[in-house]
């Protein structure tokens, strides 16, 4: 639980780290130096241990298609986050939790009890609380998120489906080589190189950051169950509303507490009745 609440702390520095830049490069340079530091912190930290266990894969197109996805994921989020508050940004995004219940029923031919669908209906009410469409507080980069989050989602539903038949460290290679290469060719024509030493070293940061937080993720789900750990995440929208109203002097406005909240309470309840389902069965 501890190494949870640590790696979505590390994520909100990223994500915050991430918006920052964005005031002075463009939102694909940022991306395209979180993969690419990710692949490479990867490849230096398991690399030796593991060496071409690292690399070999039996489902290359699976793998291909989870990076893909969560390197859209990412455009999107970063994307969003440049135009609005980085607090509501990612409350919007937790969504994403509540999408891979309704799609695992498709895709993995799951059981879904009626009152996880309730719970469901009140994340997508939630989220309409957040943005609010029709309002002056709606703009097209509210529907950014939303995108985040069904990236996300279709990226979860591929890693469980690649759960016991390939490594987890080998998907986390993966996940920040596809994001790397996929992003190498347009940054061609986008580059903007660092203006400052700091700029720099954030950059190098947000890279450290998302492969040292994805590898405590990992060991996290190593020692307990992902449906035990997952109401623990939530603890990111505390630090990304700190860091809002800290560095960029934004705080949510009272609608947007009460649709983030009932978004929470809806995730944290199919969280933990999916735990429960887990200890009965």
């Amino acid at each position: 639980m501890l190494m949870i609440v640590t790696a979505v702390f590390l994520f909100a520095v990223m994500d915050s780290t991430s918006k920052y830049l964005t005031q002075f490069y463009p939102v694909l340079s940022v991306v395209w130096a979180r993969y690419f530091l990710h692949t490479l912190l990867v490849v230096v930290a398991l690399g030796p241990r593991l060496g071409l266990l690292l690399v070999r894969t039996r489902r290359p197109g699976a793998q291909f298609a989870r990076g893909a996805l969560l390197t859209a994921a990412s455009l999107f989020f970063v994307t969003a986050i440049k135009y609005m508050p980085i607090a509501e940004a990612t409350a919007i995004q937790f969504l994403a939790p509540l999408l891979v219940t309704a799609m695992a029923v498709v895709v993995l031919k799951e059981k879904v009890e009626p009152a996880r669908w309730v719970a469901i209906v009140c994340g997508f009410i939630g989220v309409l609380i957040i943005i609010r469409p029709g309002s002056g507080v709606f703009t097209w980069a509210s529907l950014l998120p939303l995108a985040t989050a069904a990236c996300f989602a279709s990226y979860q539903i591929l890693t469980r489906r690649l759960a016991g038949i390939e490594s987890s460290y080998t998907s986390l290679f993966y996940t920040g080589l596809v994001g790397a290469v996929l992003l190498s060719v347009p940054l061609f024509y986008t580059w903007s190189p660092p203006k400052s030493g700091a700029h720099l070293a954030l950059f190098a940061l947000i890279g450290i950051l998302g492969g040292f937080s994805h590898l405590i993720l990992i060991k996290a789900y190593d020692l307990a169950p992902a449906s035990s750990l997952a109401p623990f995440s939530y603890t990111q929208l505390i630090w990304v509303t700190a860091a809002g109203y800290l560095v960029f002097d934004n705080i949510p406005d009272f609608w947007s507490f009460a649709g983030m909240a009932i978004l929470m309470a809806s995730g944290i309840y199919t969280a933990t009745h999916q735990h429960r389902s887990e200890r009965s069965t």
